[in-house]
């Protein structure tokens, strides 16, 4: 299985450029996450379709793109794996990015109508940001040297392919009934927290066959689909065990069962910045 390679911006099909298009297909997706790469290494969101009403947060703060420290510093993406929803228009991707030489773990989202960015929410963790009790420490290169194994942009063969609604309940599940909501993972599936940890998925869980009910705590904010790759990307303020944090979590499935699950987190004040 073949994954984003270390060294590039890897986003499997591309050919868009980011050129503004009033229809939204994969190539679009992939040609803006590829631009919006290069910008924030070129520290310049100019060269960005960016519609006039962009909201743009940088972990949980609402701000102006372009303007923060890490788009003042950030360099090269070495390693990024990207979910396309051509559904709802929008790219879900977890990278490698270094800022000021050192690499650092960060969680994107998109959201496009009629060719121009809408939303983009961002997530940077740098050392001391993500504090729970059971935090472990950040190993970005893990990002990078698990994913070959996992092939996060293989296209999942038709007959194992996930439904939009698989993928969907899977993550709705796994915020709503945490830790009883980790069900259908292969043995073999590792969860990565910002590259660190290597847990197996199944660690603590107790799989529900129940529905979760609506008003968890860890209602999913926004999920991000892509059936072709069978990825699904969950954003929710997480709360289980711990002061609470802004969450991540990106999952490859393939023949009803997840074979990878990984999270970009860190501390908040209880805020997405998108309530």
């Amino acid at each position: 299985m073949t994954a984003g390679s270390a060294g590039a911006v890897t986003g499997g099909t591309s050919g868009a450029g980011g050129a503004p298009s009033s229809e939204c297909t994969r190539a679009l997706l992939d040609g803006l996450a590829d631009a919006y790469f290069a910008a924030l290494s070129a520290g310049d969101p100019s060269t960005l379709p960016l519609a006039t009403n962009l909201k743009f947060t940088e972990n949980a703060q609402a701000g102006q793109i372009g303007t923060t420290d890490f788009w003042k510093n950030a360099g090269d993406t070495k390693y990024s794996q990207r979910a396309l929803d051509t559904t709802a228009c929008s790219v879900a991707a977890q990278a490698v990015i270094p800022e000021g030489g050192t690499d650092r773990p960060v969680g994107l989202r998109f959201k496009v109508a009629a060719g121009k960015m809408t939303e983009i929410e961002t997530i940077v963790v740098r050392p001391g940001d993500y504090s729970a009790s059971f935090a472990v420490a950040s190993n970005p290169a893990a990002i990078i040297d698990i994913a070959e194994d996992i092939g996060w942009h293989d296209e999942v063969p038709q007959g194992q392919r996930p439904t939009r609604q698989q993928l969907t309940s899977w993550v709705d599940k796994y915020f709503r009934a945490f830790p009883s909501g980790v069900c259908n993972v292969t043995s073999a599936c590792r969860r990565l927290e910002n590259g660190g940890g290597n847990f197996s998925c199944g660690t603590g869980a107790t799989c529900s066959a129940n529905t979760p009910t609506t008003g968890g705590e860890f209602v999913p904010r926004v999920i991000v689909v892509d059936e072709l790759r069978g990825i699904a990307a969950g954003f929710t303020i997480f709360d289980y065990q711990t002061t609470g944090h802004l969450d991540m979590h990106m999952i490859k499935m393939s023949g009803g069962q997840v074979h990878a699950v990984h999270a970009i987190l860190r501390n908040t004040n209880g805020q997405s910045g998108w309530d």
